[in-house]
């Protein structure tokens, strides 16, 4: 018997799954919002409340454990489905020890095979204060992500009983964390809150935009999955904190040039002759004037080792390493269950039926540095 994974099909696709979990369905909305896309905007915007701490207060922090709790946050959100906040923080404060035992059955229910020293560590970041800087960063993303979502239903539900103490119990918890400097920066500089909300409208752009597909994902909630997949991966394979690190960002990253040119989709870029060295030398252009500004330079750098050749390798004596074929072999595992899953939910095209053929090929032939081969025979068992 194969020893059990962190990355592994029923993980990968209890993550995919919260594509289904609609937020702020109790309001009008002009824009679908999922779990699975909330967060993904929460793991960026930790990734820039993290990044002002280590650069103006010179905090050690944690990269893995950000990651690693954001994840076992996600977890958790996954079974508690779609309460609403208040419901859902009184639950906890109130029934700890039984919601936990509930989220841990649940996981275990769909994850049966889990790596075990993943699992340990779920059950303990469960069941701890969670009082760490690190966890800090992690709860203050979770309602600047939250925020960011008010703010686009918000004048469509003016007229609505209750949605002026909705917008001030969302204020009020994100003063509770001015002690960050992200934070007091959200709140004062609008060109911090301008690079959140730019990632953000990553959640407004369709992934296979052409063809219907049940359930839509985004380009950053599938920037999410792919993250996740490579994070889970290096643990796995026991990667240093640094690989994790770069690995992860990367991933959750490199799709950011999209934002600014929208997605050309691979046939275009393969038959028409000089397009795709057009479209890198374009996006690098506008990263640098449309981008760039809106971040400390002291970060540059690392954005542009982040989405510039995101799916290269790199092994570098100051920036660390990068498995960047692996990332790409995440990128196309995530694009195959997408394809395979709608079609599965009988929701199917042609476009869906090659895809998905061509996309297992390529899986099978060259992604066995994630084990795609397993991945893919649970996912068939998943989806059958």
């Amino acid at each position: 018997m194969s020893a059990k994974k962190a990355l592994n099909g029923d993980m990968l696709y209890l993550i995919f799954d919260t594509a289904n979990m609609h937020r702020w369905n109790d309001h009008l909305t002009t824009v679908d919002l999922t779990e699975l896309d909330k967060q993904a905007h929460k793991a960026a915007i930790a990734w820039v409340l993290g990044k002002y701490e280590e650069t103006e207060t010179d905090a050690r922090l944690d990269w893995t454990k950000i990651i690693e709790h954001s994840l076992f946050s996600f977890i958790q959100r996954s079974v508690m489905t779609d309460l609403k906040p208040q419901v859902f923080h009184r639950i906890i404060s109130e029934r700890a020890e039984e919601v936990n035992r509930y989220v841990v059955k649940c996981f275990d229910e769909n994850v049966p095979n889990a790596d075990p020293e993943f699992r340990s560590r779920l059950v303990e970041y469960l069941s701890s204060e969670k009082r760490s800087k690190e966890d800090d960063i992690v709860r203050a993303a979770h309602y600047l992500a939250t925020r960011w979502e008010f703010k686009t239903i918000y004048d469509a539900n003016r007229s609505m009983y209750g949605i002026e103490n909705t917008k001030k119990e969302i204020e009020e918890q994100i003063l509770q964390h001015k002690d960050l400097v992200g934070v007091r920066k959200q709140v004062d500089d609008s060109n911090t809150f301008d690079f959140i909300d730019l990632i953000g409208q990553l959640r407004f752009q369709q992934r296979w935009a052409r063809t219907p597909r049940i359930p839509k994902t985004t380009v950053l909630g599938h920037s999410l999955v792919v993250a996740d997949m490579i994070f889970l991966n290096d643990l796995d394979r026991k990667a240093d904190s640094r690989q994790i690190y770069n690995n992860f960002y990367t991933a959750l990253f490199h799709d950011l040039p999209e934002v600014l040119t929208k997605d050309v989709i691979s046939p275009i870029k393969a038959n028409v002759d000089g397009l795709a060295h057009l479209l890198e030398s374009y996006e690098k252009e506008l990263i640098r004037s449309k981008i760039m500004p809106l971040i400390p330079s002291s970060w540059h750098r690392e954005i542009e080792f982040m989405v510039y050749d995101p799916f290269t390798d790199v092994d570098d004596g100051e920036v660390g390493k990068r498995t960047g074929r692996d990332i790409k072999s995440c990128d196309l595992m995530a694009a195959y269950l997408e394809a395979k899953a709608s079609r599965w939910y009988g929701t199917s095209s042609s476009t869906l039926i090659e895809g998905e053929a061509e996309l297992r090929k390529k899986l099978e032939s060259s992604a066995a540095g994630i084990g795609a081969k397993e991945l893919i025979e649970r996912l068939d068992i998943i989806l059958s």
